[in-house]
């Protein structure tokens, strides 16, 4: 406990960015009454809460080890209160408390408010939720502009544990962004489940590029990005945002999944493969100099060695610029864990994502190449030593690669690296490999 007695509280986020949206606001709500310690602060701390990810075997994995570890640090007097919340506690909220006694109370992946209520005992009405920004020398923030989903892709437990769609109205995304941008936030990047999904629900239409016109309106606010577009009646009046308006980042990240016409199916992706090229085609010709971030999952049923090959074929012919991939894992309770049978063994699995990936490299190191000797404007995220930490409009945080600009006092008028932080500054590219790329300053 602090000197001025007040508690302190720590929150430990794993997980995708949008968990990291439900901390900054669950803790907006709570900072009145606690004095909030940093993640990576290592003392004592009164309150501690774990918002766990429960997504896939590996995510479930360290959500389930870090609530172990805190239930240690708990036994050994280091931590209060324990508490967890998010998705792994939504998805298994009958098994978990019996296993880890050691936490006073488990929460649901939308349980905001009865955290709130046993955090602050004879708390008023919850009140909407602001935004405390966990690492404020950052430029950019994740706006959350909906949460669950209505896709019930086959593999997928998200809207088993998230429930069905709901958007976010855009007077609240507004309100929240002139905050952020208030804060010092320069770049919004847009989350949610299905992002072209926006609106259905609150106006009965797509509004994604009507919520972007009123994004970016906002002073302050100099690059916008999207995330997580569904492929499937994807909304063209985004792309002539996209095209139009100087705010919006010429990047996409738009998930695929497959292109195998027997492997979409069996994903229930609702879409086909000769529609996926289509758009991908539209895309690049309505948006020029696009950007596009794109996943796929190797070994799902029905993924044959002809499937996997159309796969390859279809990476070499879009050559995405940014491209993740992983294996496709059975989850209990999706359509996929009951309709089929995992018959892709691990080890295949694993042979093809590496060759997925080996051809991905060399697209992405041809990219990076391509950018060799133009200006860029860039924001400074952070530094390393005497090297300052950038992105680009072609670079998104955490999932893309970086660059990296060399930093001296001399050159920068004196000014110490980390007043750059959340800034941005002109650069001509310099170097490049499959991921990073070097520069100098201009």
């Amino acid at each position: 406990m602090s000197s001025g007695g007040q508690k302190t509280l720590q929150v430990q986020t794993l997980g995708c960015s949008k968990n990291q949206v439900d901390t900054e606001h669950l803790l907006s709500r709570l900072e009145r009454h606690y004095r909030i310690l940093p993640e990576e602060a290592d003392e004592r701390v009164d309150c501690l809460l774990v918002n766990t990810c429960g997504f896939i075997g590996d995510a479930k994995e360290e959500s389930v080890q870090a609530v172990l570890e805190a239930a240690r640090r708990k036994q050994e007097g280091q931590v209060g209160k324990l508490y967890v919340f998010g998705c792994l506690s939504q998805r298994y909220s009958d098994e978990l408390p019996g296993l880890i006694p050691e936490v006073d109370g488990w929460f649901g992946a939308r349980d905001l408010d009865p955290i709130v209520r046993a955090l602050v005992p004879g708390s008023p009405s919850p009140s909407p939720s602001g935004r405390y920004r966990t690492d404020p020398a950052h430029g950019y923030a994740y706006l959350k502009i909906s949460e669950g989903c209505d896709r019930h892709c086959s593999y997928c437990a998200i809207p088993l544990i998230r429930g069905p769609h709901r958007s976010v109205p855009v007077e609240a995304l507004v309100a929240e962004a002139r905050a952020l941008a208030a804060s010092g936030v320069r770049e919004l990047i847009l989350i949610a489940q299905d992002t072209t999904f926006y609106g259905l629900d609150l106006y009965r239409r797509r509004a994604l590029a009507e919520l972007i016109r009123a994004l970016s309106g906002i002073e302050g606010i100099e690059w916008i990005r999207i995330h997580y577009s569904y492929p499937s009646d994807f909304p063209e009046d985004v792309l002539e945002e996209m095209a139009s308006n100087p705010k919006v980042c010429k990047y996409l990240d738009i998930p695929l999944q497959h292109i195998a016409d027997p492997v979409l199916t069996a994903m229930r992706r609702h879409i086909d493969g000769a529609a996926t090229r289509r758009l991908i085609e539209r895309i690049r010709e309505r948006v020029p100099g696009v950007v596009l971030r794109t996943t796929m999952i190797v070994g799902h049923p029905g993924e044959g060695k002809r499937a996997f090959a159309e796969l390859l074929d279809f990476v070499r012919e879009a050559r995405f610029e940014r491209l993740g991939a992983f294996t496709y894992s059975e989850e209990e309770g999706t359509y996929g864990a009951s309709a089929f049978k995992d018959t892709v063994s691990a080890r295949e699995k694993e042979r093809r994502l590496r060759e997925l990936m080996t051809l991905q490299r060399d697209i992405s190191l041809a990219f990076n190449e391509s950018r060799v000797g133009t200006c860029e404007r860039v924001l400074v995220d952070g530094a390393s030593g005497d090297t300052l930490v950038c992105r680009s409009r072609y670079e998104s945080p955490d999932v893309d690669g970086e660059i990296l600009v060399p930093y001296s006092p001399e050159f920068f008028a004196g000014r110490p690296a980390e007043s750059l932080f959340g800034s941005f500054i002109d650069v001509r590219i310099t170097g490049a490999d499959e991921y990073d790329l070097s520069a100098q300053p201009l």
